[in-house]
């Protein structure tokens, strides 16, 4: 399975479309986890799987999703309703509740991957206003690609290419 995560473009549709335009076929599904502030009927979502974030007003987002994708699981949030500005208790716990092997979510608009308990924890970082360590790079995605060993992360800036030193690979 191999699908592309974003989250937090904050009204910046235009990076959307380019990155759907980019992958169209060369992945199996789309993640937006939240704060696009872009209403749940707009076309990107069409292709895209997507959460309600605290900065989007369209109250029919849902605020979680769970979807299944070539026989892998995934648990995708925001983040804002299950405090992860102070730990990833709450997002892995209701991960483990639907069985989920990875975990999605946004909101501190800093990139990062964990796994905790055979759970995967991404944040893919903010496409358009990133912050901590790695806002020099000016907006990052993520492609996941999960095979029976192992599951591959490989962390993109704007302009679709790939960030060396953040890439990372985790065994089963």
């Amino acid at each position: 399975m191999k699908c592309l995560v974003v989250s937090d473009s904050h009204g910046d549709r235009q990076i959307l479309v380019d990155l759907l335009a980019a992958y169209q076929g060369k992945v199996d599904a789309f993640f937006h986890c939240g704060d696009s502030e872009l209403t749940v009927d707009d076309d990107v979502f069409k292709q895209m799987a997507v959460v309600q974030g605290n900065m989007d007003f369209d109250s029919q987002l849902p605020e979680e999703v769970v979807q299944t994708v070539a026989d892998t699981t995934v648990y995708m949030t925001h983040g804002h309703l299950v405090g992860v500005n102070f730990s990833l208790d709450h997002l892995l716990a209701n991960a483990q509740q639907h069985h989920a092997q990875l975990a999605f979510f946004g909101h501190t608009h800093q990139l990062g991957v964990e796994r905790h308990d055979g759970i995967l924890c991404l944040n893919p970082g903010s496409i358009s206003y990133p912050r901590g360590e790695f806002a020099r790079i000016g907006g990052t995605y993520a492609i996941v690609e999960t095979n029976d060993t192992a599951i591959d992360v490989q962390y993109y800036d704007r302009q679709q290419q790939p960030v060396p030193t953040l890439k990372f690979h985790f065994e089963h």
